[in-house]
């Protein structure tokens, strides 16, 4: 059977995180006795990081990671890194904050041989005005720098295949806090097959929304200045 990681980034989500495990351990049991549900605690300051461990006593394809804090990039990435090293043959992505759904999961999995990377479309969303802004303006980023199309590029639901993953994550800087960006772009500008599928996008089950009108700035402005220095490094 092929070998899975799911790859969940958790920062302060002590509300959620119990949850988050009981919605993606059921996927991870039906896979191969290697596969694994990885979460990452990304220097938490509440119990994030505790329940995690207190979890995984009884649950042994849970596997908790924690690290200082770097942002959600940086701890998606060292969760990537994480999963090809120990041999994964597909790694699954999405967040902590479940607003992703586990049973629309299969769908993508039954189309994992077809295609490098099986990505979600975020459809009428309910995560507010300030996250779908976010995401237009990652859009027109990702036009204007590497003029490629993605229709969703920071989407937190995608299912890759681990071995093109390891050829291309060397592209992507140590700790960069764009790395799902990253990935759609690379793959779009490699003209790597690539299918999207609709999701649903719930709003946030818990914890606080930490986005607003400054930090969306700040995104698109450090986006673009780094887009624009990566460019030529990924063409």
């Amino acid at each position: 059977m092929d070998c899975l990681y799911i790859i969940i980034p958790a920062y302060n989500e002590e509300s959620n995180i119990k949850k988050v495990i009981e919605d993606w351990y059921p996927i991870i049991q039906k896979r191969s006795e290697d596969s694994r549900l990885v979460i990452i605690d990304d220097g938490s300051r509440d119990h994030t990081y505790d329940i995690l461990c207190r979890e995984a006593l009884s649950r042994p394809k849970l596997t908790v990671l924690t690290k200082p804090n770097g942002g959600h990039g940086a701890a998606v990435l060292y969760g990537y890194h994480y999963a090809i090293h120990h041999n994964a043959d597909y790694i699954f992505q999405t967040d902590s904050d479940r607003q992703t759904l586990p049973s629309e999961f299969g769908a993508f999995w039954k189309r994992r041989k077809r295609f490098a990377m099986v990505i979600g479309k975020r459809m009428h969303r309910q995560d507010g005005i300030s996250r779908k802004l976010v995401t237009q303006v990652l859009k027109l980023t990702c036009l204007c720098c590497f003029h490629v199309v993605c229709a969703d590029p920071n989407t937190p639901y995608r299912l890759m295949k681990a071995d093109v993953l390891k050829r291309y994550i060397r592209l992507i800087p140590k700790d960069y806090n764009l790395s799902n960006v990253m990935i759609s772009v690379i793959y779009a500008k490699k003209k790597l097959p690539v299918r999207y599928l609709p999701i649903t996008f719930r709003a946030r089950q818990g914890g606080v929304n930490s986005v607003n009108l400054k930090k969306i700035s700040g995104i698109g402005i450090r986006a673009f200045r780094d887009f624009i220095r990566l460019n030529a490094y990924i063409s």
